[in-house]
């Protein structure tokens, strides 16, 4: 059980780091898009996967030490 705990923490924190690189590069191409006068959207999409990615490393720090999973909903 133990082992869990450790498991979700090091995943939590793994998905915030690679959720700042996604949001990055997703700020890079946006600024790349509108300066070259694309019409695309790639840059806002990364930029919203990154705000999911970063909700679930919160999530999965925040849930790591409770003991039963019904108690997810009260976050």
């Amino acid at each position: 059980m133990e082992k869990m705990k450790v498991f979700k923490l090091v995943s939590g924190i793994l998905s915030i780091v690679f959720s700042l690189v996604v949001l990055f590069q997703s700020v890079a191409a946006g600024l790349g898009e509108s300066l070259g006068g694309a019409s695309t959207s790639d840059g806002a999409l990364g930029i919203f996967v990154a705000i999911l990615m970063l909700s679930g490393g919160i999530v999965s720090i925040a849930v790591r030490g409770m003991k039963k999973m019904e108690e997810i909903s009260q976050l």
